[in-house]
């Protein structure tokens, strides 16, 4: 076992990332102790790695704990990957003391991305979770896990891409998806193991080629697609007008009666480039629980 502690870049509320964490069932943490037990794959090894949060949102650190001192380097370039502690979040949060969210950012100071703790484990949940709301999203995806996944010391694993290539149709609609998720995730996984689909390759290109490629895919619609470079990729500059989520957190903040429509989320948000990604979460974060 080891140890190492880590400083932010900058001001983060790594109290946030628990929170959002915790939605999912899945996640194993503990938000008054200030833990989550992150999942990381290595090729065909499985390893619990913990992230301790100490300190406060204007000075934070955080203390990472390994269980494979072999496999510490990669690791820890998989936490520094996840948490993106080199992000300055102040010159974020500069930037919307601009803008129309000015309100908003002086409200939660600090937000970071939260990403998911792998790429394909991302692009499964978002598939799983399209056009469904949050509660039934959850249950969706926390029985696949259990279904198909694997546990370690209390952490649950994703089942890999060319596990879930195997799983016939039919047993993923006993679990209450439909006919056509079922597929969408099935031939999804089908086309990362035969070579057609490489989320390492796909991730080194801009948002643009990754919307591309991605949408090309049945099942994945933009929604899909941006949700993926948000959460899994944690690029910067996504705004997916078309979530409800957005949409109702805009409407509560700006006072409207109706939801806004695409051109007013498209004017308003001009402003807010190169960050919207951050303006997303902390639109999310002000109408969350």
């Amino acid at each position: 076992m080891w140890r190492e502690t880590y400083k932010a870049n900058s001001f983060y509320d790594f109290d946030y990332t628990l929170l959002r964490w915790q939605f999912d069932p899945l996640s194993h943490l503990d938000r008054k102790e200030r833990w989550v037990d992150v999942p990381v794959k290595l090729e065909s090894e499985q390893h619990v790695v913990r992230v301790q949060g100490h300190g406060t949102i204007s000075n934070p650190s955080f203390e990472v704990i390994g269980d494979s001192i072999e496999s510490k380097p990669q690791l820890l370039h998989h936490i520094e990957s996840l948490f993106q502690w080199d992000k300055d979040l102040v010159k974020v949060h500069e930037h919307f003391l601009e803008t129309n969210l000015e309100q908003l950012f002086l409200a939660h100071p600090g937000t970071p991305i939260v990403k998911d703790f792998h790429l394909f484990d991302c692009l499964m949940k978002v598939i799983i979770h399209q056009q469904l709301n949050m509660k039934f999203a959850h249950t969706l995806s926390t029985r696949f896990v259990h279904q198909f996944g694997t546990q370690k010391n209390g952490v649950w694993f994703y089942p890999t891409a060319s596990q879930v290539a195997e799983i016939p149709y039919e047993s993923l609609r006993e679990l209450q998806f439909s006919q056509r998720k079922a597929e969408y995730v099935v031939d999804t996984s089908r086309k990362i193991v035969d070579g057609e689909l490489n989320l390492e390759d796909l991730a080194k290109q801009p948002d643009e080629e990754v919307m591309k490629q991605l949408t090309k895919i049945r099942g994945i619609g933009p929604w899909t697609a941006e949700n993926w470079l948000m959460f899994g990729l944690g690029r910067d500059d996504l705004l997916p007008k078309a979530d409800i989520g957005i949409q109702n957190a805009l409407k509560f903040y700006f006072q409207l009666d109706n939801k806004p429509d695409m051109d007013q989320m498209t004017n308003w948000s001009q402003e807010w480039s190169p960050y919207r990604s951050y303006a997303s979460l902390t639109l999310w974060r002000s109408i969350e629980g």
